[in-house]
């Protein structure tokens, strides 16, 4: 992919010929109607629809066409997106806010790729951590077989918990080692739940914490190691931790052997393909997870290498952008056709929602266009039966993405012809619609609905990773074309902030602080 002259560090929206050229062409083709255009256009669904290895996604019943492709390819041009990929593959300190380089792409590199940041080759130390997190993870399937471990807790919040238990549970037909379970929330009924289901003789523990402070983890953290100290387990076998304060994770009780750090060039909710994601590793064994590592691998590969045109994730940010700033569609539904993808909406909010939720641009300025868009959803074919009325009537628009598979995912062929019948078939009533009779007004469906059809071989270790990839380097780009910062999230941290000082109101230690009359009320109400 040759590189663009664009400064994209600099770039503004409110600024960009090419922006205000597709804001012109928004206007003639919001009365496009893709039904008709399907029906003349015999180059089409071929101008729309792209293939990597074991998947095809067909966007031709979005609301665009191939004018509009050429002026969203001209706006990633001017927007410098090809010098944008090159900067990130490069190791630059892209992650402007924090000084970082955003080098996640190497945790599921190899030796070849020779992955750099700050003029250091960063595979080595990548590939060390992770031969010996795998020969842990062939430890525990030892243990496993042996009856010696039955389960693994892994503790952790938003990155540290989303990204792998989605994975697990999309891999459930791999699963070859100890159930695995995961404890988030803060409100303690979540620990419970879990731990009253286990033994604490053949459970072991994972805390991931990168600073091994986070206050949701430590406080499970905590109740889960008193749980295991008062049924016999053997901390120092038990405990694992994946963190980067060794003095904390020591003086917790984990061993040295059994700390598993990454560097700080890994966001959060980017890190599953390292120490992060060491319980999708216990999961579905050593070799399922290199599958998964490689999946992404080959993403990064389409994206780092092909041309705009043929970039299935920079196609997918340019229809983003079309969608939300052009056609002024602020929502994205993603669907997927797969019970054991159900995790799969709540992974990509934070994917999404906490990389590209900015209002602030690269420059400092307050930006005046839309970004991150609100993205849900559930899977089919529950999500039919909750709110694709409001996605087929409703007086919005919802650009929906399909996920689906062509193979079953489980033993219940007839099953699995069921589930993928509906899936096409809830893609074509969005773009069809439906006339009633003329007495039947609340039976027309108006269709011209938008919507993008990902249809995977199978769901495996590989499709996973490039899932995943795919929509990792799609919300980067986005993030590119709109000039904000999406690998930072100080979004996050004024609540948290404010929690820790309402900790010892709310327990009555203090007098109450000085809040609005709201919060005041709140404060006493909940003070001990």
């Amino acid at each position: 992919m040759s590189a663009s002259t664009s400064d994209w560090r600099s770039f503004r929206l409110d600024q960009s010929s090419a922006e205000g050229d597709l804001q012109q062409l928004g206007k003639a083709k919001a009365a496009l109607d893709v039904r008709v255009a399907l029906s003349q256009d015999p180059a089409r669904l071929e101008t729309l629809s792209w293939a990597l290895p074991g998947l095809y996604v067909d966007a031709s019943k979005q609301r665009w066409d191939s004018e509009v492709v050429d002026a969203l390819l001209q706006l990633a041009e001017e927007a410098g997106v090809p010098q944008a990929i090159a900067d990130q593959f490069g190791g630059a300190p892209i992650n402007h806010t924090e000084g970082r380089a955003v080098m996640h792409m190497a945790l599921r590199g190899q030796a070849s790729d020779a992955y750099e940041v700050d003029g250091q080759d960063v595979m080595p130390g990548v590939l060390e951590v992770r031969g010996r997190m795998l020969d842990f993870v062939d430890r525990v399937h030892d243990a496993h077989a042996q009856g010696r471990v039955t389960d693994v807790v892994n503790i952790g919040i938003g990155g540290s918990d989303l990204g792998p238990a989605m994975a697990c549970k999309a891999l459930r037909k791999f699963h070859s080692g100890p159930r695995t379970h995961f404890v988030s929330n803060v409100d303690g009924a979540h620990i419970e739940a879990v731990l009253a289901e286990l033994n604490p003789a053949t459970t072991f523990v994972v805390v991931v914490s990168k600073t091994f402070t986070t206050q949701e983890t430590m406080a499970n953290a905590a109740i889960a190691k008193t749980w295991l100290e008062a049924g016999g387990a053997t901390l120092s076998e038990q405990l694992v931790a994946v963190s980067t304060n060794l003095e904390a994770t020591q003086a917790f009780g984990v061993l040295p052997a059994q700390t598993f750090g990454f560097e700080n060039w890994v966001g959060g909710r980017y890190s599953m393909w390292g120490p992060v994601g060491l319980c999708i590793a216990v999961a579905v064994g050593r070799s399922n997870f290199e599958l998964f590592l490689e999946g992404a691998r080959e993403v990064d590969k389409h994206v780092r290498h092909t041309a705009l045109k043929d970039n299935v994730p920079v196609m997918l940010a340019l229809l983003g952008h079309w969608n939300q700033n052009v056609m002024g569609w602020r929502s994205h539904a993603v669907i997927p056709y797969a019970e054991d993808l159900s995790r799969l909406p709540a992974y990509l909010q934070q994917a999404d929602m906490e990389s590209n939720g900015k209002s602030v641009g690269r420059t400092g300025e307050k930006i005046a266009w839309n970004s991150g868009a609100v993205v849900w959803g559930e899977p089919g074919t529950n999500s039919q039966h909750a709110f694709f009325q409001l996605l087929h009537q409703g007086t919005e628009i919802h650009p929906v993405d399909f996920v689906a598979f062509k193979a079953p995912t489980s033993g219940h062929d007839h099953m699995h012809e069921l589930l993928l019948s509906n899936a096409i078939a809830q893609s074509e009533a969005l773009l069809t619609g439906k006339t009633p009779a003329a007495d039947e007004p609340h039976r027309l469906f108006e269709g011209n609905r938008p919507s993008t059809f990902m249809l995977f071989d199978a769901l495996t270790p590989k499709a996973l990773g490039q899932l995943i990839a795919m929509h990792e380097h799609r919300i980067f780009v986005q993030g590119v074309l709109w000039g904000i910062a999406s690998y930072d999230q100080w979004g996050v941290e004024l609540g948290k902030a404010l929690a820790n000082a309402l900790i010892p109101e709310i327990r009555g230690e203090v007098a109450e602080g000085a809040h609005d009359p709201s919060t005041s009320k709140l404060v006493s109400l909940a003070r001990r």
